[in-house]
């Protein structure tokens, strides 16, 4: 690689020196940096963060999008309002690499950004955009918006991400021995090495893919004609698509394309790994499915104050800087919504993406229940709701609205906005409980339960995605009990609500007021567990042992 473009400013660790390029549609790497919607954004920032402290010879691939995912704020009337601002950023380096891609026939212009390692401590990632004078009005948008509505702008974020990403490496003449394809978007990667190599079997040496959806239909898949139109197969011919891939009814279907091309995959928690083995082995040509459980990293996450008082043990001094913690999430909580809470409260945060299967709106499905749980002056409780809707995914804007609407003129309930990593930190260490609640098998992983707990917020949750690789009932967190899973949905979420009053009622909530030695064993022993087992450190060591060096 030409030094002009050598990204690295550290030595690698022998055992990690195999050169990986890691590829994803979002990388969470600071607040100031919006390129990332939520939790497959918020695992690729920790992994490159990782990938820093542990110095291996990995770089980003990413796109640079230059309205983000959207900016959450509200309406007039407190509601959720979804607004679209430029956003530009001078911590960037201008590599001056511009190149053409190929859309529709015709050429796309595509400008390289670096962010270097040392402005946030992470991998080297190399940022694409078509936003350049270069391009005209059309194409300048494909680097517009993250996970645009739009069909064919998806495929071609795709085409850009794989195709344009995979071209860059070439141009700096990068040794890139193993392209890694966080989650299926960048699939058109694949395609681009088919063209380089002519050989398949070539291509699978090369590839390793990361499943995030635990949902068939969750898979991205689109029209093999529309995808041909666009160029999404780099020059190979529909009929060696279909014979590599066999595309079923003239679709294809991004994940199960990956599993044919890559020579191993991975799913993102143990119970996930199952998941998908069970959803893709019915399937010919695939590779196999190992499982490696999704992780953050605790250096970026962590108050280093209270990690102190944990490592010495200091109850009075965790005591203390946790009441600090609440005070600085509840002056976020004035500023927003004009409620004052209590330090000295049990406080319960749900914070994540808003999706149906999430379920934020758990907690209220028996409304009167849930009146008389935060009306109870005995057992006072707060409850804090954050998380960003999909902008076109107008019924989880409803739930958002349905949340703010009835707890509105509750003086201990609140809804915040702006749901990205300042907020998010913020939450987990200004929290008591971390609320989980999704339908059983839906959540393929879920890191945020694991932040949490590292800055002493106690785990209540359904055992899905990583909570049963850490939870133990009343000892470092709590289990929501599962209703028959052959019930119907609405059957389910009837008993599971009830549930969960129910263990709120019976345990949670007493045994914060009444036993608070006790609740501060379980906080510790949660803390202490969390570590390192779920910190990316780990993560990012067991992807080059199990993926990278095989």
């Amino acid at each position: 690689m030409a030094q002009l473009f050598n990204p690295f400013s550290y030595p690698f660790e022998k055992k990690y020196s195999k050169p990986v390029a890691y590829f994803s549609m979002e990388f969470a790497l600071d607040q100031s940096l919006k390129i990332y919607s939520g939790g497959l954004g918020f695992l690729a920032g920790s992994h490159m963060r990782s990938a820093y402290e542990l110095k291996q010879n990995m770089i980003g691939v990413g796109i640079l999008w230059k309205k983000g995912y959207y900016d959450q704020e509200r309406n007039q009337d407190q509601t959720l309002k979804v607004t679209f601002r430029d956003k530009d950023y001078f911590f960037l380096t201008d590599t001056n690499i511009v190149f053409p891609i190929t859309l529709h026939g015709a050429k796309v212009y595509v400008k390289a950004m670096l962010l270097k390692p040392e402005v946030f401590k992470t991998a080297p990632v190399f940022l694409l955009t078509t936003d350049i004078p270069e391009n005209d009005y059309l194409a300048q948008t494909i680097t517009h918006r993250l996970y645009d509505p739009n069909q064919t702008t998806r495929i071609a974020q795709s085409i850009l991400l794989g195709a344009g990403g995979a071209k860059l490496l070439d141009i700096l003449e990068r040794p890139t021995d193993i392209y890694h394809l966080n989650e299926g978007h960048a699939l058109p990667l694949c395609f681009y090495l088919l063209d380089k190599y002519k050989d398949l079997e070539e291509v699978k040496k090369r590839v390793v893919f990361t499943t995030h959806t635990p949902e068939l239909a969750g898979n991205e898949e689109h029209s093999m004609p529309l995808l041909e139109s666009m160029n999404f197969f780099n020059g190979t011919t529909v009929k060696r698509v279909n014979e590599l891939l066999k595309p079923e009814h003239g679709t294809l279907n991004y994940t199960l394309a990956a599993l044919r091309m890559a020579k191993r995959a991975n799913g993102v928690s143990q119970l996930h790994g199952e998941v998908a083995r069970k959803m893709w082995n019915k399937n010919e040509g695939i590779c196999s499915i190992e499982a490696i459980t999704n992780a953050q990293n605790k250096t970026y996450w962590v108050d280093e104050e209270l990690e102190d008082a944990f490592n010495k043990d200091n109850n009075k001094v965790l005591t203390e800087r946790k009441k600090i913690l609440k005070s600085k999430l509840f002056r976020v909580v004035a500023d927003q919504t004009g409620k004052w809470f209590d330090p000295h409260v049990l406080t319960f945060v749900w914070a994540r993406r808003f999706a149906a299967y999430k379920r934020a709106n758990l907690l209220l499905h028996d409304f009167d229940r849930f009146l008389k749980l935060v009306k109870n002056q005995d057992y006072p409780i707060q409850i804090i709701w954050a998380g960003k809707p999909y902008p076109e995914d107008y019924g989880a804007i409803n739930i958002f609205n349905e949340i703010y609407w009835k707890t509105k003129d509750l003086p201990n309930c609140t809804v915040l906005t702006g749901y990205e990593l300042w907020l998010s930190g913020v939450l987990k260490k200004g929290s008591d409980v971390w609320l989980n609640n999704p339908r059983l098998y839906h959540e393929a992983s879920g890191t945020s339960g694991m932040t949490a707990a590292m800055n002493g917020s106690i785990n209540v949750s359904i055992p899905d995605g990583w909570v049963p690789e850490f939870a133990k009932h009343g000892k470092n967190s709590f289990l929501i009990t599962t209703a028959d899973d052959q019930l119907s949905l609405e059957e389910r979420d009837r008993i599971e609500a009830n549930n969960l009053y129910d263990l709120l009622e019976k345990e949670v909530i007493p045994l914060y007021y009444d036993a608070p030695a006790k609740w501060i064993k379980l906080m510790k022993t949660a803390k202490k567990e969390v570590t390192p087992r779920f910190d990316s450190s780990r993560m990012a060591d067991e992807y080059y042992k199990k993926m990278y060096l095989v």
